[in-house]
């Protein structure tokens, strides 16, 4: 594997699962994406089309800020993240469940 796919492998953590990206992928053929904190539209776009072996038709990403929480007495911070929601070309899809 050249250097590329190897830096393009550590841009996609996880996917996001959760109601609203359940009906976004429903209804507008997007899925959501925990992402590198450093990863720019390009990268997500290039990483999911070598993963998941379909094509994009745009990115959106955004920086999600972690909550301050309580732990007893302290206050604590969840650390920021950032997410991408990916539209995929019509015809293409994603099986989360399988991949």
């Amino acid at each position: 594997m050249s250097i590329q796919k190897v830096k393009l492998a550590g841009v996609l953590s996880a996917p996001v699962v959760s109601e609203k990206s359940a009906i976004v992928a429903d209804t507008s053929n997007q899925f959501v994406f925990k992402v590198a904190k450093n990863a720019t539209k390009l990268e997500v776009k290039n990483a999911v089309e070598l993963m998941f072996d379909v094509k994009v038709e745009s990115v959106r990403v955004l920086n999600v800020k972690g909550k301050i929480k309580r732990f007893g007495r302290t206050l604590g911070k969840r650390s920021d993240w950032k997410k991408a929601y990916v539209k995929l070309q019509s015809g293409h899809n994603i099986e989360l469940a399988t991949a």
